[in-house]
């Protein structure tokens, strides 16, 4: 017998989980099907908690002790002898905060009364004629479940995309997942795609001693990042020994006792290089397999993606979609914002998302975090703007914590003030880019940034002097 809900939400990523939390707290009668699975058991929080974001900043902590350990001690006085990697150990650390996180939002979805079913969700058909309002959706896991409910979210989030001719095997040629894992450091990794998942797991691997080329399709490096802050970051890359290549077109990839690649470099030249793994990360691709989208009547773009409205609403009456399986940015605090939004407009309430002051973050070292504008898509559109940068090596925090690399750079209306882009290469960006995300929210000015006191001594006193150097009055350089 099928069990009745208000809200069945597919997916229990970071939109998926949110959106049911939200809905049940709107007083919704909520149930999420989510399929992954570590060892045969539930696995909450999608590729992000599982295979992204989650593992990976784990792992690149860990790879920067080690790099921190070998370089960086004896300048504080901290001498390190006889320095060893314990790969498994590292592995292993890795998998206990993924599995931490697992159950957390086992824990929340209890928490908040939502019923849970491990499988596969997807669309029985079109509601039937009698009721054109309930949607039944299948579970197919262990048990067989029949669900119904007038609103369904789809959070299916994505794939990584695969290189033509070259299949994920997992242990040649790696995507996001197997790149996690490797069971032993390689001698010489290839990643193609300089994107972020490509240098943070790049990254990663130099630091525990691989020799890493980055193979990259674009001209120019980091090209969604402002241009500036894309140079400096190139410069600082290449010195910690990432070799980055550009304008790089693949003609084959051969895995056989290694992995071959032969390709055009950016003058046109036939280039081969061999490799021990191979990281592939150009992109990612929406996951709608298996959601019997067609046969629903769901209507999907010419890029696979679910169409929806600026609401998140598909064609289908009662049916939602958001996250990495619709149009915008694969982020995971995309995905969350847009969970929040459709539970409170399914409930009759108002929500708005923001793209443009949604924030960007590439967790290398230095990080690299971004919201609004670049200097080029200003350019690019006619407006007028002032910049104004700082660099981190005149901020007394930063030179405590023996990083001065890069600088805040801010972006604001030539005629208003208004601030319309900040760009950060630096210690700790992540954390600093929420100032700049609030302050553009809220429609603030340069000059409003200018005259908040900031603590002394902190990373974000940079943020006060790119806002000072707006209008050419730092103070401290």
């Amino acid at each position: 017998m099928a069990k009745t809900y208000d809200l069945i939400v597919i997916g229990g990523g970071p939109g998926g989980y949110i959106a049911a939390i939200r809905g049940a707290q709107l007083g919704m009668k909520t149930a999420c099907v989510d399929e992954w699975n570590s060892g045969g058991k539930p696995a909450l929080g999608g590729t992000c908690t599982n295979v992204g974001c989650i593992p990976s900043k784990a792992l690149l902590q860990s790879s920067e002790n080690f790099e921190h350990a070998a370089h960086k001690f004896a300048e504080h006085g901290i001498l390190v002898n006889g320095l060893g990697l314990d790969l498994p150990t590292m592995l292993g650390r890795k998998n206990k905060i993924v599995k931490q996180n697992n159950d957390g939002i086992g824990f929340l979805l209890k928490k908040n009364k939502i019923d849970f079913f491990h499988g596969r969700g997807s669309f029985a058909g079109p509601p039937s004629a009698g009721d054109t309002k309930v949607w039944e959706i299948k579970v197919a896991g262990k048990s067989e479940e029949t669900l119904h409910a007038g609103n369904v979210v789809i959070a299916t989030g994505s794939n990584a995309r695969a290189l033509p001719g070259s299949k994920f095997d997992e242990k040649l040629i790696l995507s996001n997942s197997g790149a996690l894992a490797i069971s032993d450091v390689p001698k010489r990794l290839g990643v193609i795609g300089a994107g972020v998942i490509g240098l943070e797991m790049g990254s990663v691997w130099r630091r525990l001693g691989a020799e890493v080329t980055v193979l990259e399709a674009l001209p120019v490096f980091l090209g969604a990042v402002d241009e500036q802050i894309a140079k400096e970051a190139a410069k600082i890359f290449s010195r910690q020994g990432l070799a980055i290549h550009t304008g790089v077109r693949i003609a084959k990839v051969t895995a056989k006792n290694g992995v071959v690649v032969d390709y055009s470099d950016a003058n046109g030249a036939q280039q081969s290089a061999t490799f021990d793994k191979l990281i592939i990360s150009i992109g990612r691709t929406p996951n709608t397999v298996g959601l019997n989208a067609v046969e629903a009547g769901l209507v999907l773009d010419e890029r696979g993606f679910i169409a929806v409205d600026d609401e998140c609403h598909t064609n289908l009456p009662g049916v939602w979609a958001i996250g990495d399986v619709v149009r915008g940015p694969m982020l995971a605090h995309k995905a969350e914002e847009e969970g929040v939004a459709v539970a409170e407009r399914i409930a009759g309430r108002h929500a708005h998302v923001n793209f443009n002051t949604i924030p960007w973050v590439i967790y290398t070292s230095p990080e690299i975090a971004w919201v609004g504008q670049t200097e080029q898509q200003l350019k690019a559109d006619g407006v007028e703007y002032r910049s104004g940068t700082f660099p981190f090596m005149a901020n007394g925090r930063a030179r405590a914590l023996g990083d001065t690399t890069g600088m805040v750079k801010m972006l604001a209306d030539a005629k208003t003030d208004r601030i319309l882009g900040v760009h950060i290469i630096g210690p700790m960006a992540s954390e600093l880019i929420a100032e700049a995300v609030v302050a553009m929210e809220f429609g603030a000015s340069s000059e409003d940034i200018a005259l908040i006191c900031h603590a002394h001594p902190s990373l974000s006193e940079s943020m006060k002097e790119a806002a000072l150097a707006v209008d050419k009055r730092t103070l401290n350089i």
